[in-house]
């Protein structure tokens, strides 16, 4: 990215954070809706939609500007969730480094408190971190690191606790990093308004598959949400809108 785009883009951001200026430029039209949403979730993936190969292997499915827009998304929200098996397997740093903008909270799902002390996604810096567990963990972590215990009744915590848990924080627009079975998790509850998916040109032939959902009976009883694709130096981005698959009863960045 160009030092005129590198402004560019720093303009964007801010003004997208104040609702009070209208948005323009050449980024309002794709992330203009990310404005109004509240939990957007991301993926990228391959054209037969895995995350990654049979032994894990996922660097690097998308190309430089899937990851650059991954980092964009980053820079919008207020906080990134990432399940603790992604945490485990990536140790991802989950910082905004591809481009300008302000570093966004780190939030881990770690029911069982599994997540070593260690941890990247725990590294002391200046922004809040979270780690979500259920209410009868017990586990060390590091110096201020928040712990959140919620529900798990059934060893899972609810994704909607999730959100606002984290919304009574002041953490109000999220992005569902990943992995896959957490991003998923989400979708099925209900708990997103719009889904990221970057498709990269590869066919992989077998490898962890992306989406997983209960299983339907029909095809006409599939989910066929608005969407709309942007073309990014080879990779396709999806931007699903599930608005109208989202469950009521949660506060909207608008109100």
């Amino acid at each position: 990215m160009t030092a005129a785009d590198n402004q560019s883009w720093a303009s964007f951001v801010a003004a997208f954070r104040d609702p009070a200026q209208t948005l323009a430029g050449p980024w309002a039209e794709l992330f203009g809706p990310l404005r109004v949403a509240t939990v957007i979730g991301q993926l990228g993936q391959s054209l037969d939609g895995r995350i990654a190969t049979e032994n894990g292997h996922s660097h690097y499915i998308n190309g430089p500007a899937g990851i650059l827009h991954l980092h964009r998304l980053r820079a919008l929200v207020d906080a990134v969730v990432i399940g603790v098996s992604t945490a485990l397997a990536d140790d991802p740093q989950l910082t905004v480094r591809h481009c300008d903008g302000p570093q966004p909270a780190r939030v881990v799902l770690d029911p069982k408190g599994r997540l070593g002390t260690g941890a990247k996604v725990f590294a002391g810096d200046d922004v809040p971190r979270l780690r979500v567990t259920a209410e009868d963990t017990r586990c060390a972590s590091p110096v201020g690191v928040e712990v959140i215990a919620l529900p798990a009744p059934d060893g899972r915590i609810d994704p909607h606790d999730v959100i606002a848990a984290l919304a009574t924080r002041g953490l109000r627009r999220v992005l569902i990093e990943g992995g896959a079975e957490t991003v998923s998790r989400f979708l099925a509850a209900g708990s997103l308004d719009r889904l990221h998916v970057m498709v990269a040109p590869m066919i992989l032939g077998s490898g962890r598959p992306g989406v997983v959902l209960p299983a339907i009976e029909r095809c006409d009883q599939a989910l066929r949400p608005p969407m709309r694709t942007f073309s990014l130096d080879g990779d396709t981005l999806f931007d699903v809108d599930l608005s109208a698959q989202r469950l009521p009863g949660r506060a909207n960045i608008s109100t």
